[in-house]
């Protein structure tokens, strides 16, 4: 049976300072907590409807009702569980990566990790104003896929001052992207959802790209951060 303060701890995680002040953070649903139970990452606790047979120690069945108390969603998935968030890993020189600036909605942040997985980018950096990777809604829109990305949170300015990478920034007036031709290494930088990449992020681009538009009014404004994130990492592995 759930407790009333398991049940103040479990949900009042669903806001930032909490989780960063007890280091843990929820998943939900059977697929995603099996796919972080077959992560680097440690389970604190597990409060489920099924049992999962391999964590016992740390299982606890509830009931649907008890459930619906702590669950973030609008329809419960058979389990919750409590995570540890993982010390920040150092970010490699070497590698591709991805840099969000100011991204502030959980599910283009969830879908953007996907996106990563899927390509094979395994560096994610974001400025301290972008949504928190941990929030519920952004781990539910990884769909697992947060055991795979290193997700790093800096200050993104002083971080691409420091590199020598080149730096591609997403713009509406960039150069044409099926056009450019891109190196295997490098950063790519995308924007807040209404405003897109902050003046002083822009002053570091090297190299202003675009997706061009086909349609024959070209009425659209623009395109959502996380499509276009899908179109650019296709073009930039595509090849390689």
């Amino acid at each position: 049976m759930l407790s009333k303060s398991q049940i103040k701890v479990i949900t009042r995680l669903k806001q930032k300072k909490y989780r960063v002040q007890d280091g843990i953070f929820v998943a939900e649903g059977i697929k995603v907590i099996n796919e972080l139970l077959d992560s680097h990452l440690e389970l604190q606790h597990l409060f489920t409807t099924v049992s999962f047979g391999t964590v016992l120690e740390k299982e606890q069945l509830i009931t649907e009702a008890e459930l619906k108390k702590i669950s973030f969603l609008k329809t419960p998935n058979k389990a919750l569980a409590l995570f540890k968030i993982p010390q920040q890993q150092a970010i490699p020189t070497n590698q591709f990566v991805v840099a969000l600036d100011n991204v502030r909605d959980p599910g283009n942040l969830g879908t953007i990790i996907r996106l990563c997985d899927w390509f094979g980018v395994e560096e994610l950096v974001c400025n301290t104003e972008t949504v928190d990777c941990y929030n519920p809604k952004v781990i539910q829109a990884t769909m697992g896929s947060i055991t795979r990305v290193n997700v790093s949170y800096i200050d993104l300015e002083s971080y691409l001052k420091a590199s020598n990478s080149p730096v591609f920034g997403a713009f509406m007036d960039g150069d044409n992207v099926y056009n450019t031709t891109l190196p295997e290494t490098g950063i790519l930088v995308l924007g807040n959802e209404a405003n897109g990449i902050s003046p002083e992020i822009e002053a570091l681009v090297t190299n202003r790209i675009a997706i061009p538009r086909f349609g024959a009014l070209q009425a659209t404004e623009s395109l959502n951060v996380a499509t276009a994130t899908a179109i650019l990492l296709s073009e930039f592995k595509r090849g390689k």
